[in-house]
């Protein structure tokens, strides 16, 4: 497999920026409240990959390790919790501040409010997370997972106790008939990380939960003595959580944010192709979208978020899977004195796009054009572990996706 990474500079007209208030540092803020009352949380390890930003040529370059999310493995669950918190604070007429964990596992909880039923469609991590909250909040949780998932990802959605199904559709058809079944059931609700015309509340709720990672990535950046960093990479799949931390780090620094870098599978790259066409339109692509990167195929880009990137993105990158598969290695075996990063598919982008940029002559206008060099500070998100062990693996010990 030699195919490249494809790669566009933003030059999209921009729009009036409506959308970047979804992302300010007080709405974080609320969403940092809230998770900081589970019992279950702490802050996620910052690895600080000083070894391997001397070897590609970096000031620094640092991965945000969310293995450790909640026990679950991946960072999704900080957005349909959140989404869950405010629905729930919105159907009783009250603040999201007031819905503790505490008074969401109470009996008097159950009194005040009931049952609500959580739809949504995943690849894994998402419904995963859904699934957790829903259990620990006494919430029913219906799932709907795409052709290709793997049996992994589906027992470890099953066994927080929703209704799992695996369905011979990709992931934009799955959303579809979650969205229909909500529709058609009693205190029914879509909990989906993607946004369209007439659905972009609860995803904007998402994406505010998704900001407790990047404010707390800034704040170990600060302890570091890392003000800001100069460059942010972030996969996307749909775009909620590339436009949520592109819009909570531009709103931190308003007056000089970093550059931000946009990367996708290339089977899956509806943000890429939007950018291409550099009309400010979005673009979708179909297909089985079939990558490792299965956190990452998607389709259709999510409104909020393509209104964001269009914004406030530098640049765009189409990635095929080795990309993924050479950072999940360099993450798990890294230069001496690195800490190791246990990265899945969809984590590890970051890290083969950032050694690509770096070490290949055939990425070096991108590289120029980033301003990527020996003063860059670099933040990437690994934003799962090993998900799905048995890949995992082949990835990392057979060699699997090699270049």
């Amino acid at each position: 497999m030699s195919e490249k990474i494809e790669w566009v500079t933003n030059h999209m007209p921009k729009s009036e920026d409506e959308k970047l208030a979804v992302m300010t540092t007080d709405n974080v803020a609320k969403a940092q409240a809230f998770h900081r009352g589970f019992p279950q949380y702490s802050v996620t390890p910052l690895a600080n990959l000083s070894g391997m930003a001397k070897h590609v040529g970096l000031g620094g370059l640092f991965v945000k390790d969310e293995s450790y999310r909640f026990g679950l493995n991946a960072f999704k669950v900080l957005g349909g919790s959140f989404a869950m918190a405010r629905y729930i604070a919105q159907e009783m007429g009250k603040d999201v501040s007031e819905m503790t964990y505490d008074y969401l596992t109470s009996r008097q909880f159950q009194d005040d409010f009931g049952q609500a039923t959580f739809f949504t469609a995943t690849d894994g991590n998402h419904g995963r997370g859904v699934a957790w909250a829903a259990n620990k909040l006494h919430q029913r949780a219906v799932v709907h997972m795409p052709k290709g998932s793997t049996k992994t990802r589906f027992d470890n959605i099953a066994k927080e106790g929703a209704e799992v199904t695996i369905e011979d559709v990709n992931y934009d058809d799955c959303v579809r008939m979650a969205a229909a079944e909500a529709a058609k059931t009693e205190h029914g609700v879509v909990v989906q990380d993607t946004a369209w015309d007439g659905y972009e509340e609860i995803p904007a709720w998402i994406m505010q939960g998704y900001g407790t990672m990047a404010a707390e990535a800034a704040e170990q950046l600060r302890s570091l003595e890392v003000n800001r960093p100069t460059h942010v990479f972030v996969q996307a799949g749909v775009g909620s959580l590339a436009s949520s931390m592109v819009g909570y780090f531009t709103n931190l620094f308003p007056s000089n944010p970093p550059k931000f870098v946009i990367m996708e599978a290339a089977a899956a790259d509806c943000l890429y192709q939007g950018a291409k066409a550099a009309d400010g339109s979005p673009r979708i692509v179909g297909g089985d979208l079939q990558t490792i990167m299965a956190g990452l195929a998607c389709g259709e880009p999510n409104t909020i978020g393509w209104d964001i990137l269009r914004n406030h993105a530098t640049a765009f990158l189409s990635c095929p899977d080795w990309v993924s598969a050479e950072g999940m290695r360099k993450l798990a075996a890294p230069v001496k004195g690195d800490p190791a990063v246990t990265s899945g598919e969809s984590g590890a982008v970051g890290m083969g796009a950032i050694s690509a940029l770096m070490c290949d002559p055939a990425y070096a206008e991108l590289r120029e054009a980033l301003e990527l060099d020996k003063n860059s500070q670099v933040l990437l998100f690994s934003t799962e572990g090993d998900t799905d062990p048995e890949r995992y693996r082949q990835i990392v010990w057979d060699g699997a996706w090699a270049k």
